[in-house]
């Protein structure tokens, strides 16, 4: 993802909306009804484009007793509040 995390960090609460989180330093834990959404993350080299430097995080999901629906559901708001892009 191209963000920092102070970013994602600020982001992540928005992103998940009422599920509850518990963030820890490299990590969050997002419960989605009976089951849970777990989050990794560590910064990566910026990619440089000519002037430009994007800032990097590999973020990893492993959802564990999430019913598909639900994880589509989970993912669509996820990936629209995480959305960046220019105009």
């Amino acid at each position: 993802m191209a963000t920092t995390e102070a970013e994602w960090l600020v982001a992540l609460p928005r992103a998940v909306g009422e599920h509850p989180c518990t963030v820890h330093a490299g990590s969050a834990e997002i419960r989605i009804q009976e089951g849970r959404l777990l989050l990794q993350w560590h910064a990566l080299p910026p990619r440089v484009i000519g002037l430009l430097r994007l800032q990097r995080l590999a973020v990893t999901f492993a959802f564990e007793g999430v019913d598909e629906a639900a994880r589509q559901r989970f993912m669509k708001r996820f990936d629209l509040t995480m959305q960046r892009g220019g105009g």
